[in-house]
């Protein structure tokens, strides 16, 4: 159990959430009508902030092993700038299959220009909504990654949560190293839903 303060927070960032979902479901100006308090008030006393998301492969080893690892992941309804960071390790829809989904880290967002190492290639700016993911494996060469560097910029709005917690075997897990200012918002969330033996139970190698 955590503390009052850690339950404050907690409760807060639920309220944050369900406001973000329900808008995200309803539209605007649609909040309190068909169901969006209901949502919102579901979401709050019986919801979750967070799901479990098997990985494998080894585009980012070390911070998931190459072997694969069980994660927590931070639910993201509707994903901007404002909400994730560069530096923060996401699950992301699969660019070229939209049934899948990747786990890559945000390497830079809309208004970053990106220059190539490929002196023939021109410098662009992402645009608005756009984001550009990487691998960690620095191991791999770059065609390897299955990263922006191979299928070029995707949607913000592709991203649909923040991995908090990595277990690679019951013996080996803890925090991802994201952003600070994530690690810092996502503390009460991990504080009251990471559940190591639930991950233990659900871990597939």
């Amino acid at each position: 159990m955590g503390s009052p303060a850690i339950w404050a927070r907690y409760i807060a960032t639920k309220l944050q959430y369900s406001v973000s979902l329900s808008r995200k479901t309803y539209g605007p100006g649609q909040l309190m009508k068909n169901g969006g308090l209901d949502t919102i008030l579901k979401t709050i006393f019986i919801g979750k902030l967070t799901f479990l998301h098997s990985n494998k492969g080894e585009e980012m080893a070390p911070t998931i092993g190459t072997n694969g690892g069980t994660l927590l992941v931070r639910k993201i309804p509707a994903a901007d700038p404002t909400k994730v960071y560069v530096g923060d390790v996401v699950v992301l829809k699969d660019p070229t299959d939209t049934d899948k989904y990747l786990v890559r880290r945000l390497a830079a967002v809309e208004g970053y220009e990106l220059a190539s190492t490929d002196k023939d290639e021109e410098p662009f700016v992402l645009e608005n909504n756009q984001c550009w993911v990487l691998a960690d494996n620095e191991d791999l060469k770059p065609k390897e990654c299955y990263d922006s560097r191979t299928f070029g910029p995707v949607t913000m709005t592709d991203i649909i949560g923040r991995v908090i917690y990595c277990l690679k075997n019951a013996v080996d897990h803890g925090p991802i190293n994201n952003s600070h200012i994530s690690v810092e918002e996502d503390s009460p969330v991990l504080a009251m839903e990471l559940d190591v033996d639930e991950m233990t139970q659900n871990h597939k190698v």
